[in-house]
């Protein structure tokens, strides 16, 4: 286990190796700089009269000079901790959905809270074993690509709390809380628009990862664009990365190009590549994970989202109240974890109203939505080309 001294140092680096998120990016260097505060994260807290430091179970009395017991003390603010999955958690990507859980908790509970962002695999490692270092009372990892780092800091600290956004691969473990989200339902939605929009008849499809977690958007959407129009084609595209603008830009310039003339991305930062190229070239787009429209107001018709910030709050509220338990918490169109936000006027009305239609109708489990190979070649054939 890391001695308290590497933690302290290890925190104290974090403010010139890690970025800290939003509105406490000036906060968190000062936070990860300053010795008195780390010292406070790590143990001992300097004497507010005589300038002398004690360990954090005892406290010199600002009068008498006596120390009193831990217990006569205030109780300490509950905190809770974010580490992105290499990548950011700025500028309204998805970890920024989270990270406003974080801020919302710290605004209506009291809660303080902070969030790195680690810039490499190994990075997200170090960052997770900092806070639990530090003995956060809950530890968020942000993204499935997280999942055995997530693992090995649950398992080498059980009797803290830890929880993981977009993954149920840790649902096994006592001390970890899955949020996942049934991303191919609002992926069937957006398949919908897509299929009652196209004029040309192909409607496009870009991933950032060609992997399992990722082609439940694929099967969904696909699903969607077919049953909203039968004799519709789904040309698709993979950038092999959520965090390549370019590569965003030029898989989308392939799509237009064969003539996909509405495309739906899957790709996290990448994703914004794909909406600068449609802008670029005058072609309907929608968007994922968040409200996307403001990218480009007058070209995305709607976003696919996950309401992973209320989930993030709902789990600090439920932690801090001793009522979080371990496990998977599901998210779906019935409990509105995840939805198709239109974008403004931009999606017809027609089309706005055959959606909530389809909605309600999953709802009610009068449409089962693919996600999973085996049940969408079932139903459609073989024609998702990025397994």
């Amino acid at each position: 286990m890391r001695r308290k001294s590497e933690s302290i140092l290890w925190l104290a680096l974090l403010a010139l190796s890690l970025t800290a998120c939003g509105t406490r990016k000036n906060e968190m260097a000062a936070e990860t700089a300053g010795m008195e505060t780390v010292a406070e994260t790590a143990g001992t807290k300097k004497n507010e009269v005589t300038g002398t430091e004690t360990a954090a179970g005892t406290e010199k009395a600002e009068t008498t000079g006596t120390e009193v017991a831990a217990a006569a003390r205030p109780e300490r603010s509950f905190r809770a901790g974010m580490v992105t999955g290499a990548g950011s958690a700025d500028e309204g990507s998805f970890g920024q959905l989270a990270w406003e859980g974080l801020l919302r908790a710290e605004r209506e509970l009291g809660v303080e809270v902070i969030c790195l962002e680690p810039q490499t695999g190994a990075e997200c490692a170090k960052a997770l074993e900092t806070l639990s270092e530090e003995r956060y009372d809950l530890i968020f990892a942000v993204g499935y690509e997280m999942e055995d780092a997530l693992r090995a800091a649950a398992e080498e600290h059980p009797r803290l709390h830890y929880a993981i956004v977009d993954d149920a691969g840790n649902g096994d473990l006592k001390n970890v809380t899955c949020l996942v989200f049934n991303q191919a339902q609002a992926s069937y939605l957006a398949g919908m628009a897509a299929g009652m929009s196209t004029e040309s008849g192909k409607a496009g499809f870009v991933i950032g990862m060609p992997d399992e977690p990722m082609h439940s958007f694929g099967y969904g959407y696909c699903a969607g664009v077919l049953d909203a129009n039968p004799e519709a084609s789904v040309l698709q595209a993979s950038v092999d990365s959520f965090h390549d603008e370019e590569g965003g830009r030029r898989a989308a310039a392939r799509l237009i190009e064969a003539g996909a003339d509405v495309i739906f991305h899957a790709a996290g930062d990448s994703g914004r590549g794909v909406i600068a190229c449609c802008q670029e070239k005058g072609v309907r787009v929608i968007g994922a994970d968040y409200d996307q429209s403001a990218l480009a107001p007058e070209h995305v018709l709607a976003s696919a989202v996950k309401q992973v910030d209320d989930a993030v709050f709902e789990l600090v509220r439920d932690c801090r109240e001793d009522r979080a338990e371990a496990g998977v918490r599901r998210y779906d169109l019935k409990n509105e974890g995840v939805d198709l936000v239109p974008a403004g006027e931009n999606l017809p009305e027609a089309v706005r109203t055959a959606v909530l239609e389809v909605k309600e109708k999953i709802k009610s489990s009068e449409i089962t939505v693919p996600d999973n190979q085996a049940d969408f070649e079932a139903a459609y054939g073989d024609i998702y080309t990025l397994d």
